[in-house]
């Protein structure tokens, strides 16, 4: 069953990708990273960030989500929760250099006021810059509890325990930090 859903995500992900605008962050070498970006226009509600960013409605960010089918395609033989995370971690940290550069470099630069992204993955997040907080709006969260169950069932998660969150960081700690 598993297989057939990877199979089927796999053929859908590139008109998902489409349809969605993403784009992708290459690297030097010219592979792609594990995180794919769009700008967006901000629609939850206040949030002031700790170094004093204040990101509100219709505040320009980017916006990351993490290629799925291709890190699950990569994390296929590991079987500890704990290396899977692990994994992930260093995913994501080695694709924020790139992530900066891709910023740094934007026409609309000035106006991107952070990175925003959702997910249930949150263990770590802290150590690589990101601040987390909660999804205000039920019928938001709701949608995005159903849209991350075929990626949860793909991951091997018998029950959704927690509630996906948003991920911030603001243009000023990433490219500090990253850059």
């Amino acid at each position: 069953m598993k297989s057939y859903l990877m199979d089927a995500w796999n053929y859908l992900d590139p008109i998902y990708y489409r349809c969605t605008r993403l784009q992708y962050l290459q690297e030097a070498n010219k592979s792609n990273t594990i995180l794919r970006v769009r700008l967006t226009r901000y629609k939850g509600a206040k949030i002031i960030l700790q170094d004093g960013t204040i990101i509100q409605k219709n505040d320009l960010l980017l916006k990351i989500h993490l290629h799925n089918v291709r890190m699950l395609r990569e994390l296929e033989g590991v079987t500890s929760e704990m290396k899977r995370a692990v994994y992930i971690y260093h995913m994501i940290k080695q694709s924020l250099p790139r992530l900066a550069a891709y910023v740094s470099a934007h026409q609309k630069c000035e106006q991107i006021k952070g990175v925003i992204g959702i997910s249930f993955l949150n263990s770590g997040v802290n150590r690589l810059g990101f601040e987390t907080s909660p999804i205000h709006s039920k019928l938001y969260l709701t949608y995005k509890k159903i849209t991350l169950i075929p990626i949860n069932v793909m991951a091997g998660k018998k029950r959704l325990d927690k509630d996906p969150i948003y991920l911030f960081m603001s243009k000023q700690n990433l490219l500090q930090s990253y850059q």
